[in-house]
């Protein structure tokens, strides 16, 4: 379980503007954590990004010292400078082993989330996962750390009440955007079709709004949603040309830059000076921070939300030991779980072993002798032999389980 390691940047250690310098654009995504992955000899990668977090999970036999980290960030951004990628060596926060195990255990139970309680970072695991498995980049460990992952979070969400009545970022913008009473007609403008705006257009929808245009760089995407809301989809890049003005904007995309800049943005807008609602939950962020200062704007931002995400603690916080309890029961099964594992992975290839010992046996060993018995005696010496050769693989193995239940109740 050392191989284990994961260098992650949350809203605990980096500015959530600066989280998304660490986000990989999908479109590139798998070439670089291929590449990654090849140049520094990873046995198992996983790359998990969210609007607060970027973690890369990692199987190595390297330690995460600042010789290593220079050289991983040093190949996931060639183009950085020297001083960003030391600085990136130095802020990252790095776990290993068991302690690794807990801290993604944590993650996925939302525990070590900026909004403790939402359930949303549970199926962006298990979405990261799936997407790091089929670029074949994980393996055995990663796959049976996740399974338990995903038991752990189960267990917190159902039997803890750390996230009843859950309060995500989603629904904090939500709340945010309801106490500035607005009009159920307004113009709803949405850029990206991924979970964070379709959560929030459940919202909308739910509560009476109905007029929305939604641009995203996937057009079947974008009519999925459109669908789900009654409103009507476009391609991102029909953004810069559309002149039906909005009231709320509403943005949350994978994109590695700013899709609206000042100009863009003063584009969009055309002749229309009254106050705008902009809503933008995407790290990095969507909207350059520069439009605030020109224009009349009512930001509702993921920083923003620190403090609802802290009052949010504060209520929970009776909550934390139980869970806490719950980790750790988790955590030792995991590791009950992994020896196990690595028992029957070392024991593989004893099957083979033993049957090539047969084969041997007879074919060269003892074929004089086995030739001089009847058909009838060679028969019974057979069935003798594979009677044996079941045992001697059947016999470790429950004899290394006994082993492993007894360790686990000590």
């Amino acid at each position: 379980m050392k191989e284990f390691k994961i260098i992650a940047f949350t809203h605990r250690n980096t500015p959530l503007e600066e989280v998304g310098r660490y986000h990989v654009d999908p479109e590139i995504r798998e070439n670089i954590l291929q590449n990654l992955r090849n140049t520094l000899g990873i046995k198992e990668l996983m790359y998990l990004s969210t609007c607060n977090r970027v973690e890369f999970l990692l199987v190595s036999d390297e330690y995460l010292d600042q010789k290593f980290l220079t050289k991983f960030f040093k190949s996931f951004k060639p183009e950085w400078s020297n001083a960003e990628i030391l600085e990136s060596a130095t802020r990252a926060i790095t776990f290993e082993g068991e302690s690794a195990v807990r801290h993604f255990f944590s993650v996925a139970s939302s525990l070590d989330s900026l909004v403790v309680g939402e359930r949303e970072i549970i199926t962006q695991v298990r979405t990261a996962f799936e997407e790091s498995s089929a670029y074949k980049l994980t393996g055995d460990f990663i796959r049976l750390m996740i399974k338990s992952t995903i038991e752990t979070a189960k267990r917190i969400y159902t039997d803890t009440p750390v996230a009843r009545n859950p309060v995500s970022v989603v629904s904090l913008a939500y709340r945010k955007l309801k106490n500035m009473h607005v009009k159920k007609d307004a113009r709803i403008l949405i850029i990206g079709a991924g979970q964070t705006n379709s959560n929030m257009c459940k919202y909308l929808r739910k509560h009476g709004f109905s007029n929305f245009n939604i641009f995203n760089r996937s057009l079947p995407n974008a009519e999925i949603l459109a669908q789900m809301v009654g409103g009507k989809a476009l391609p991102l890049d029909q953004l810069y040309t559309f002149d039906e003005g909005f009231d709320v904007l509403i943005t949350c995309t994978a994109a590695a830059n700013h899709i609206l800049n000042l100009e863009s943005y003063s584009r969009l807008l055309g002749n229309d000076t009254g106050r705008k609602i902009v809503i933008d939950l995407a790290i990095p962020a969507d909207v350059d921070p520069i439009v605030y200062k020109h224009f009349s704007v009512s930001a509702i931002l993921v920083e923003t939300l620190r403090h609802a995400a802290e009052e949010n603690l504060a209520l929970r916080h009776n909550a934390l030991d139980q869970c806490e309890d719950i980790l750790n029961e988790q955590l030792m099964a995991f590791r009950s779980l992994y020896r196990q594992r690595q028992v029957e992975l070392a024991m593989k290839d004893v099957p083979k072993i033993v049957r090539e010992i047969r084969e041997h046996a007879t074919t060269n060993v003892f074929a004089r002798e086995l030739n001089q018995l009847d058909e009838h005696s060679r028969e019974i010496v057979d069935k003798m032999l594979i009677y044996l050769e079941k045992k001697y693989i059947s016999v470790p193995m429950k004899m290394a389980r006994e082993i492993l239940l007894d360790n686990k109740e000590a």
